[in-house]
């Protein structure tokens, strides 16, 4: 249940507690691809050699769970995207979601449901657990009301305005309706996003942020730890299944 941080400076190092009852990506990964071998044999045997499935989708999620969670924090791609990802990155992701959108086998719907139930009897697909997104989600919006969390964005917002900028909270700034076009990065956002990331790191909001959410998902594990565990139990199986099934490939 502990949490962990590598790199103070860098926030994709860090690691809540609840991570710790989360599919890892690797095995959500080996399940993604063990399904799919048993989609396409099951596809194959019914007479559709041509069916395609989805591809994998880049990650644009960041390098970790917690990597862009509290905002930006990369120097180099804020000067570069301002509050945007990469847009070559995200390019791709667009690309290969309108890829797996074609299907041209003519496969019918309820074939290919009958394949992922089939699949499913190998090895089930990597889901969050409901009680897991539920801890994630309510510790990360408590941690907004929390005393640490409110004196650390007034004190990031005093500095925003020192230079010229009113925003109450981070997430003011980077959800600024000026700059929700990632096809039209201005120099305004990028000069704002630059100034409120020497605010950030000036105050430490990210640190801040991130201790008081381990606080609250500490609390929340210590009052589910039954269940948490049998949740931790089945992903290490599924994932001990998925491995096994790519074995004897």
């Amino acid at each position: 249940m502990q949490s962990t941080v590598e790199n103070s400076d860098d926030p994709a190092t860090w690691r809540l507690p609840i991570e710790t009852y989360m599919p890892t990506p690797s095995a959500t990964l080996a399940v993604a691809h063990v399904r799919g071998r048993l989609m396409d044999e099951c596809m194959s045997k019914a007479g559709f050699d041509d069916w395609k499935p989805a591809p994998d989708l880049p990650d644009i999620d960041g390098r970790s769970f917690t990597d862009g969670r509290y905002g930006i924090s990369d120097a180099e791609q804020v000067a570069k995207w301002g509050y945007h990802r990469d847009p070559v990155l995200m390019k791709a992701y667009n690309d290969a979601m309108l890829e797996g959108a074609v299907d041209e086998s003519g496969a019918p719907d309820e074939q290919v449901r009958q394949c992922a139930e089939q699949a499913d009897t190998g090895v089930t697909a990597a889901q969050t657990n409901p009680l897991i997104e539920q801890i994630d989600i309510e510790g990360y919006k408590a941690s907004l009301d929390e005393p640490a969390v409110k004196d650390v964005f007034a004190k990031w917002s005093a500095c925003m305005k020192a230079e010229g900028y009113t925003y109450a909270t981070p997430p003011d700034a980077q959800e600024d309706p000026r700059f929700m076009d990632p096809e039209n990065i201005t120099a305004e956002e990028i000069a704002t996003a630059k100034t409120d990331l020497v605010c950030r790191d000036r105050h430490q909001v990210a640190e801040t942020w991130f201790n008081t959410e381990v606080k609250l998902q500490r609390q929340a594990i210590t009052e589910n730890q039954d269940p948490l565990n049998d949740i931790r139990t089945a992903n290490r199986a599924q994932a001990a299944k998925a491995t096994k099934l790519a074995r004897s490939q």
